[in-house]
């Protein structure tokens, strides 16, 4: 029996709340269970150095944790400088996403998706790319309604989903008590056509098997579906 009393193989609630910021140009709050992230995108005409002159666009991702996000207060980062976690997840986001957009569509302008966790209860990574895509489209939306760029730029939904071994089960989208306990912990990013951009799996305290990394992979296209699926009708 999982802690939450979910079935091996079933998500948290989600919810995906748009417009949530008045400045932004694509924002949104999402919730996976108890874990919510405050997800914004924001348009900058240029891009970076190495990338003038190219013809090319750039979306990056920036990654935090409000003080008192989990069950006790963090000092903030901006005082003393951001975690190897913190860098290593903000890079997570910044290329789950870039894998899908068509940068040659999206021009040189750069897109910066903010994702800040407002409560963490497990699977924040994830939540932060699923969100993160919902504030990027979002943010696409308006150029493209400005007439600033010609064709779609997003090739297709990005969406990302923890599972892993806990109990001697393979279960789908992980809460805290659940990720501190596993043996085997993983994050699947995938894009709407199924492929796989990104895949993290580790062992602690545990190994595992090829069928049980095929039956995890599984779960995580099931998770996927649902998270796409709320992703469409928030951006509808």
């Amino acid at each position: 029996m999982r802690p939450s009393g979910r079935n091996v193989d079933e998500m948290r609630p989600i919810s995906i709340e748009t417009g949530i910021t008045k400045h932004a140009e694509g924002s949104c709050l999402i919730k996976c269970g108890d874990t919510h992230v405050l997800c914004t995108a924001t348009i900058d005409p240029g891009v970076p150095r190495f990338l003038k002159g190219s013809g090319l666009g750039w979306v990056t991702a920036e990654y935090g944790m409000l003080p008192r996000a989990t069950n006790t207060r963090m000092r903030r980062e901006a005082k003393n400088g951001q975690s190897g976690r913190t860098q290593e997840i903000q890079r997570l986001i910044g290329r789950s996403l870039r894998a899908g957009v068509d940068r040659v569509a999206l021009g040189e302008r750069q897109i910066t998706v903010d994702c800040d966790v407002i409560q963490a209860d497990g699977g924040t990574r994830c939540a932060s790319i699923t969100g993160g895509w919902v504030a990027l489209r979002l943010a696409v939306n308006k150029l493209m309604k400005a007439g600033d760029v010609i064709s779609d730029p997003l090739i297709d939904p990005v969406a990302a989903v923890s599972c892993g071994i806990y109990a001697g089960q393979n279960v789908l989208d992980l809460d805290y008590p659940e990720d501190s306990e596993a043996g085997v912990d993983g994050n699947f990013v995938l894009l709407g056509n199924g492929q796989m951009i990104e895949v993290q799996m580790s062992a602690e305290g545990s190994t595992y098997s090829r069928e049980q990394m095929n039956g995890l992979l599984d779960l995580a296209e099931k998770g996927v579906t649902e998270l796409m699926a709320a992703q469409k009708i928030a951006v509808s």
